[in-house]
């Protein structure tokens, strides 16, 4: 896949709205930077009080977003999330070699089929994709696939049963070839920032994504 086949946001055709805990924008064929966590990667207290103050900020800031608000969002709550999340909160399940493969493989399946992975790195409690989607698939339908495998599979290797993912997630929709770009660079970057050691992590990306 090169520049030309990419479809980057486009403000001026539908917006697909959807909703679980979070908001999410979406557009057939649109490109997008997701990050899926355990459950137990952010503890209780800490996310409850970010919701908090997530949602009253929602309630005086609605979308659609000029730039600059959309970017004083990430700074107040995306970055906060991403902190925690490198902090390695949790029982962290995905450090082992051995689960991470079954995430990756969940990852893998549908590729070039459902989606198109340009980049990804699965994390000790913490995934982050760059993918284009088929016009064909929903957002939700790729993450509803990705996680529920991968618990299957997880609960299985353990020996243990109920949830293994918070149930929601976090998704931009790319905006245009910097901000690809950009998150290329995030998750290539993502293993040293939160200081991991070799094998602690598994990490992906397309030549195209190497020559960003």
């Amino acid at each position: 896949m090169e520049w030309n086949d990419l479809q980057f946001f486009n403000p001026f055709a539908e917006i697909v709205h959807t909703s679980n805990v979070l908001p999410h924008w979406q557009q057939p064929g649109a490109t997008y930077f997701i990050t899926f966590r355990l459950g137990d990667a952010i503890p209780a207290t800490l996310r409850e009080q970010w919701q908090h103050e997530k949602e009253l900020w929602l309630e005086q800031n609605p979308k659609p977003w000029s730039l600059p608000v959309e970017m004083e969002y990430h700074q107040r709550f995306s970055r906060q999330a991403d902190q925690w999340l490198d902090a390695g909160h949790g029982a962290c399940l995905l450090r082992k070699t051995e689960s991470r493969a079954l995430v990756e493989g969940s990852l893998r399946h549908f590729d070039d089929d459902r989606h198109f992975h340009h980049a990804w790195v699965v994390m000790p409690n913490h995934v982050h994709c760059l993918t284009t989607l088929s016009p064909a698939f929903r957002l939700e339908q790729v993450l509803k696939s990705w996680k529920s495998y991968s618990a299957q599979r997880l609960n299985q290797r353990l020996g243990r049963t109920g949830s293994v993912w918070q149930e929601d997630y976090f998704d931009r929709l790319i905006r245009d070839a910097e901000h690809f770009t950009n998150c290329v660079r995030y998750i290539r970057n993502n293993p040293r920032k939160a200081g991991l050691k070799t094998g602690e992590f598994t990490h992906f990306e397309t030549d195209f994504a190497k020559r960003r």
